[in-house]
Formats: C-alpha cells, structure tokens, sequence
C-alpha cells in the first residue's frame, strides 16, 4: 500500500470523511494496550517504535542501537513480528536458509548486524532470545504491543512528514494520538538533513529528549556518478530512496515505485531487467528490497547501502545508560 497523499492534509476532505474511523482506530490501540499483561523478561527491553505506519526510518535506527549497545559491553537480539513472512516462530532468522517469504525483509535485514528472533508472540521471541544468551532484546516496531515489558521506549520520527496530519489510521498516517503515544515514550528520535531538523515543527512533551540523525549513504567506494540507473523500491516513501541516489550523482534514467513489502517476484524482476537492458542502464534498489530479491537475481541488482549517524553521540549515550550493564 502506498501512503495516501491527503495523510498530510490536515483538513482535505477524505482525511475528514474518515476521522470517525480514525477516532475507532485509536481507540483500539489504546484498549489493547490497557488489557495487555506484558511479560518481565530478565534481561532489559528496547523498544524502537513508530506513531507512523511506517517509513520513519525504524530499520537503521535498530540496527545503529544493536550496534551501540555491542560497544557497552551488551549480545543484542532483536524480536520482530515478521511482517510480511509465514513463520510464526519463534525461531531465530537464518539467512542462509530463511527467505523473506518466510521471516519478512526487514528482519533478514537485521539478521546481518545482529540476532533476530521472529514471533507473533513478542514475549515468546523474548523468551526465545533470551534463552540464547541476549544480555539485551531490541523489540523491533513494538511500541503499540503490550507483550513484553520495555524498560526504554524509542519513538522514531521523519523530521520531513511528522506526524504528517495529525489523525489516524485511515485518515491519517497515525496508529495512535500523539499526545497519547508520547506520553509512553523516553525518547524521540528524528530522522532527517540538518534543514529538515531545523524546521520540524511537531510539539513534542516538555522534557522528552529528542536525538537527531540523518541516514546516510555508506561509503562503499561505488561511484554512483559514473553510470545511469533504472531504481525501484518498495518502500514506504520510494521517492526518499531515489532522491538519495540523485544526491550521489547517480543518473536515474527511469524510476519505479513499488508498494511497500510488495513481493519481487521472477517475472516482475525480469519485466525490470528488460527494461533496464532497452535503456542500456542498471537496475538499482534498496537494502531491503534486495532482501526479497529471488535468490537468482542477488548478484544482478546494484543496492545502496545507508546507514544512520547520530548528530550527538553524547546525548545517545545518556539515553542509553538506562540500559542496565550485562
């Protein structure tokens, strides 16, 4: 599905139309979240969350935490639902055998960088996790799941969107209010240039730290500059995706925007490759969506690796001693 437009129009007609359902929505998020009996787990919880359906950055801020808490001493896991895989688990993601057809792409994303156990039930894949020797569990997009109790809870937002126009699920961007969700949160991350930082307008609560950062492109000694590209993605904002590849000099002769988590299928693949082949010009695409690439097709397909570099180590670090040591 892609993001409709009027979910950052605060007062166009079809975000109005269905405010009530919205209203409906985030009344089931909060009465979900009241009943839940969220399980203690001997080892402390991380949760990187969204208000967002999505498209806020959420993966590369998992990632940069497994990262900083391997510094401090920690063997992260991170749990995550699957979305988008079959397997109900737990079970722990093997790249070598599992495919995103079975565990969703963003934890064979993950799985790279760290652990990834993925459940349906959050507090078996804690369970799970722990049992493996995780000294700390990074829940992945568990911010609106009552399962496990979370001893830091990080909101990531796209300091571009927002909270784009305020309202919810459909008439909006939202799964929740964010005076409501917010009150939950120890943090918020946003996403974004120092431009984009500088005007973001949201209101957050007083005295909720906010940490800056931008994804960026890593550094891999490709010269995007020296070629022309046909890019896809099937993201939840390709267009951030293909502006990036612009900024490194890359000659997009075609784009194509996919739906997010839309399957990349033999044939969808080999209609991209004809393409690309009549325009004389590479096929170029995310990280995640090479996750979900046939495995024949891995080797054929140029990604754009990113990363997320935080604007004040420092401030990370402060957030981050609420983490108790292993």
């Amino acid at each position: 599905m892609r993001e409709p437009a009027f979910w950052s129009k605060r007062n166009d007609w079809r975000a109005i139309l269905l405010s009530p359902l919205g209203v409906l929505y985030a009344a089931a998020t909060a009465r979900r979240l009241s009943r839940g009996t969220p399980v203690r787990l001997d080892v402390p919880v991380v949760c990187v969350g969204n208000i967002n359906a999505g498209g806020t950055g959420k993966t590369p801020t998992v990632i940069a935490l497994v990262e900083r808490l391997r510094d401090m001493g920690h063997r992260p896991a991170v749990v995550s639902r699957g979305y988008g895989g079959k397997l109900e688990g737990p079970v722990e993601v093997d790249p070598a055998r599992h495919r995103s057809e079975d565990v969703g792409d963003e934890p064979l994303l993950i799985s790279a960088f760290s652990d990834v156990w993925v459940a349906k039930d959050r507090a078996q894949g804690g369970r799970a996790a722990q049992a493996s020797g995780a000294t700390v569990i990074i829940l992945d997009d568990g911010f609106q799941n009552p399962s496990l109790e979370q001893d830091l809870k990080v909101v990531v937002v796209d300091a571009v969107r927002g909270f784009g126009n305020g309202r919810c699920i459909p008439a909006g961007p939202l799964r929740e209010p964010v005076n409501v969700g917010l009150t939950r949160a120890d943090a918020v991350i946003t996403l974004g240039t120092h431009i984009a930082q500088n005007a973001f307008s949201e209101v957050l609560p007083e005295g909720l730290p906010r940490i800056t950062g931008e994804v960026r492109p890593l550094q891999t000694g490709m010269d995007w500059s020296g070629g022309t590209y046909l890019a896809f993605a099937g993201i939840a904002h390709p267009e951030k995706f293909f502006a990036t590849l612009r900024a490194e000099g890359a000659n997009l002769v075609q784009t194509v925007a996919l739906s997010d988590h839309e399957p990349l299928t033999a044939s969808l693949i080999a209609r991209l490759a004809r393409d690309a082949a009549t325009l004389g010009v590479e096929l170029v695409t995310t990280e995640k969506d090479a996750a979900r690439l046939p495995t024949s097709w891995r080797g054929k397909v140029l990604t754009l690796p990113v990363r997320l570099q935080f604007n004040d180590g420092e401030a990370l670090n402060t957030l981050l001693q609420k983490v108790p040591a292993p």
